[in-house]
Parts: structure tokens; sequence; C-alpha cells
């Protein structure tokens, strides 16, 4: 049985880590307010604009650029994830999913080229061989100007033909107690998908629930998407962003809540060993003493 002091010791010291994840999880909470609100105020602006493009993209001709879809022989990923650790496996899914489509994409014989944002990315890919460009500590105090050097990077990449597709790989912020893992399609954009023939529900002349709304864009859908394609590639980039920031503030305060308790479940285990510990040395004394006083009455 470990002696008195050590035990005390390690009570000592895992009180002290105890106060630590308390401390932390107050900081990611107040954090995560900012970035949920931050995060809640975008979303809506995010998907209505993707919503937009893909809707104008509709009555575009092919000869856009950034429409082309080519035969993919080459893969550009972003992976975004944060600066710091100590957030669960919330950087540990997103490089997992990362690696997924790398095995994947290699495995059909296509080469893979990464973009990392945020330290953690960039330490897991480091040694791949597969890093373009690497945006480090940028995910504590991003800002637009950020997101747009990654699209701008990625949409050169794509025009002069180094990558057929580019891919976004980030953790969606589902709710307080989840963050998935999720990749989707940046470049090349493309228009939703038509529908083919009549549906159930249409009358006779193609009209009801399934029938597509038909706009009129002036200027011309190709000019629109001139002007407002590179801003849809930033909002999107930024969109990621925003979601793992607010996603790692979220898992953080579910890791140190954790930690915290783990802690208590340790702390308690150790005052038993420790009242253990000192019963028994109490008890060995009380022996020495009722030995020693029967020598004497001998």
């Amino acid at each position: 049985m470990p002696g008195l002091k050590d035990v005390k010791n390690k009570i000592e010291g895992v009180s002290k880590t105890s106060q630590i994840t308390k401390a932390m999880h107050m900081v990611a909470s107040a954090k995560l307010r900012g970035a949920e609100e931050k995060m809640e105020s975008f979303r809506p602006y995010a998907e209505k604009f993707a919503a937009a493009m893909h809707n104008l993209s509709g009555g575009v001709s092919n000869n856009q650029p950034l429409m082309q879809v080519r035969e993919v022989d080459s893969v550009e990923l972003i992976v975004i994830t944060s600066d710091r650790g100590l957030c669960g496996s919330f950087n540990a899914n997103i490089v997992a999913k990362a690696q997924q489509l790398i095995d994947q994409f290699e495995a059909e014989g296509k080469e893979v080229t990464l973009i990392t944002v945020g330290n953690k990315a960039n330490q897991a890919f480091k040694r791949s061989g597969k890093i373009r460009k690497s945006h480090k500590d940028i995910m504590g105090t991003f800002q637009m100007f950020n997101a747009r050097q990654i699209s701008q990077s990625t949409m050169t990449n794509f025009l002069l033909g180094e990558a057929d597709e580019v891919r976004l790989v980030y953790a969606r912020f589902v709710s307080m107690a989840k963050q998935q893992a999720t990749a989707t399609t940046l470049l090349p954009i493309q228009p939703p998908e038509q529908q083919e023939g009549t549906e159930e529900g249409t009358d006779n002349k193609g009209k009801g629930a399934g029938s597509a709304v038909e706009y009129i864009y002036e200027p011309d859908p190709e000019q629109i998407m001139d002007g407002l394609l590179p801003l849809h590639l930033n909002v999107q980039v930024y969109h990621a962003m925003i979601e793992v920031a607010a996603g790692e503030h979220a898992a953080r305060m579910a890791a140190m809540d954790n930690a915290t308790n783990a802690c208590g479940d340790i702390i308690k285990e150790l005052t038993q060993l420790y009242n253990k510990a000192r019963q028994a040395a109490i008890t060995g004394d009380l022996m020495d003493i009722v030995g020693g006083a029967e020598a004497l009455k001998g």
C-alpha cells in the first residue's frame, strides 16, 4: 500500500488539474456563445447564397470556367481544423474524414493535394507530402480576408487545371453534443438535378408539386455568375471556418466537463485509498503500543 504522503500528493495534483479543467470549461463556454451567435446569423446567408448560385447555374452555359466538369484526375481538399487541441475527438474526426477521401481517390488513381487550415490539420498531414499550402494560427482570429485568400488560391489552381475538383472537409455544427465531419464539393459548381418526366401529383401540363420554378434574370445569368462566383467561394469557405470554430468550443466544453468528472472520480478513489492507508498506519501504531505495554507487564 502506498504511503500517506504519496497519496496526499496525488490528491492535491488531481485537484489542481480539476481546477484547470473547470476554468477551461468556463472559457470555452464564454467563447462558444459568441461563436454560436456568429454562426447562426451567417448560416442562413451562406445556405441561401449557395441555393441562389445553384439556381443561377441552371441558366449558364458550360463555357463558364468555374463550372466546367472535367474528367477528374486530380482533387484538392481544403481541410479545416482548429489550432488547439484538448477538444476530444473533434479534430481527429475531421482528419479521419479527409484521410478516408484521400484513400478513396488514390485507390481510383487520382492525385490528391491539400490546403490545410488550422494547426491540427497541418500536423496531421505534414509528413504526407500532399500539402500545397498551409494556413496556421488563424482559426482563433480569422476574418473574411483569410477565407478570400484560401478561396482565391484554390480557384487559381482549378483554373490552371492543377485540380479538377475541389472539396471542403470540415465539421458541421449540429448541436452542442454533435459536430459532424462533412465533405462538400466547392468546385465545380453544378446546377441542381433536373427532374425527368412527370411525377405523382402533377397535372397534364407538367405543373404541380414537383415542377421547378423558372426565374428571369437581369442582366443575364452569365454576367451575374462572373461577379458573384468569387464571392460565393469566399462565403462557403468562411462559413466552414465559422462552423469549425463553434464546434471546437462545444467539443472543448464537453471534453473539459468529462475531464472534471473524471478528476472527481479519481479524487474519490484516492481519498478512500488515503483513508485505508491512514487507518492501517493507526492500527500499526496501536499494535506497537499494545505490544510494548504487554512487554513491560511481563
